[in-house]
């Protein structure tokens, strides 16, 4: 039986997608959705989504809602080419050696190790006192936010409160582009976002990206994470980049980890009395991964060439293809990525 006609009489199947943020490496996660949009018998009922993967979260359910899956392919099409035409004339770019030699990274770019060097001296208070940020203009271009709050994806999006250190998690009616560019504020680059009377810094510090309102607000008890931020990394990084790059992959799979422990320790539970562990218990997590991922530097999450893109949403799709042959007949029935390693130590 052909893969299309297989797909197409498969029963009907709700899931819940967990999206990753991290810069252009967002475009990973946007050749994923685009495949696991082409499934008819997926239905995403809710997405949790942190920085960029909040911002591919948005831009889908806004064209879900207006044209169904081929509306939600075509927003993120559209999202994504905006983004790299407006870094066209960015001065992050890649030097000549790193193009001759097909390098993605921006660690020889003389502009970022100043502006890289600068953030370590200056807050973005000091060098971009105005707090302009050219996603804005994107996100308000691109996005109808009355339109969200009709969606029938629900759509849960993390921004860390800079004051108590806690996750916000807004909600469809709640999103603005304030709140997107909140849960995408690294801090070091941009002016805490302001949004009733809080400031808010990168959601990525309190969930990267949250699991709980999946649990607690979705019916599905499959959850498929398109994973950014590698959690392993062979070697020990030596150099200052590569160590802060490292210390930003730990620091922000933490929470996630610690929710994915949660589950892990609940279904070692014999029997759990209450509703709401036994819900985390039955979750059936699996994963969209790559290798390419490990292979990618903090320096190269700013680059947004329509090459490099392509590239990431290339091997997106390839990984959701790869992951649906893999463990598309586990999803339903059994979780596919193997949580009790994460136990090991505990």
């Amino acid at each position: 039986m052909l893969v299309a006609e297989k797909a197409m009489q498969r029963a009907p199947l709700r899931v819940d997608l967990a999206l990753q943020g991290g810069g252009a490496h967002g475009a990973f996660s946007w050749g994923a959705l685009d495949r696991l949009l082409e499934e008819p018998w997926l239905i995403i009922e809710g997405i949790s989504g942190t920085s960029a993967g909040a911002m591919n979260a948005a831009v889908m359910a806004h064209g879900y809602a207006a044209d169904g899956a081929a509306g939600a392919r075509e927003a993120l099409a559209a999202f994504w080419h905006k983004v790299s035409e407006a870094a066209r004339f960015s001065p992050f770019q890649r030097g000549p050696l790193d193009v001759l030699l097909g390098r993605w990274t921006l660690d020889h770019s003389p502009v970022f190790v100043a502006m890289d060097m600068m953030a370590r001296l200056f807050s973005p208070y000091n060098l971009n006192p105005t707090g302009a940020n050219p996603l804005r203009a994107i996100l308000t271009e691109t996005i109808d936010f009355g339109r969200l709050s009709a969606s029938p994806i629900k759509l849960f999006v993390t921004a860390t409160n800079v004051r108590t250190g806690r996750g916000r998690v807004f909600r469809n009616g709640e999103l603005t582009p304030d709140v997107l560019l909140a849960s995408a504020c690294l801090p070091t680059l941009f002016q805490a976002v302001e949004i009733d009377g809080e400031a808010y810094w990168d959601g990525g510090y309190a969930g990267n990206p949250t699991i709980t309102p999946l649990v607690r607000e979705c019916t599905s008890q499959d959850t498929i994470l398109v994973q950014i931020n590698p959690v392993e990394r062979p070697g020990t990084p030596r150099s200052a980049r590569e160590i802060l790059n490292r210390i930003n992959e730990v620091s922000f799979n933490a929470v996630l980890l610690k929710e994915l422990k949660m589950i892990a320790l609940l279904r070692k539970v014999a029997q759990v009395e209450d509703e709401e562990g036994a819900r985390w218990a039955s979750m059936r997590i699996h994963r969209v991964a790559s290798d390419t991922m490990t292979d990618l530097g903090y320096s190269s999450k700013l680059n947004a060439e329509w090459e490099f893109l392509t590239m990431l949403h290339n091997e997106g799709r390839r990984s959701a293809e790869a992951f649906l042959d893999a463990h598309g007949d586990d999803l339903g029935h059994r979780s596919s990525l193997d949580l009790d390693n994460l136990l090991e130590g505990v």
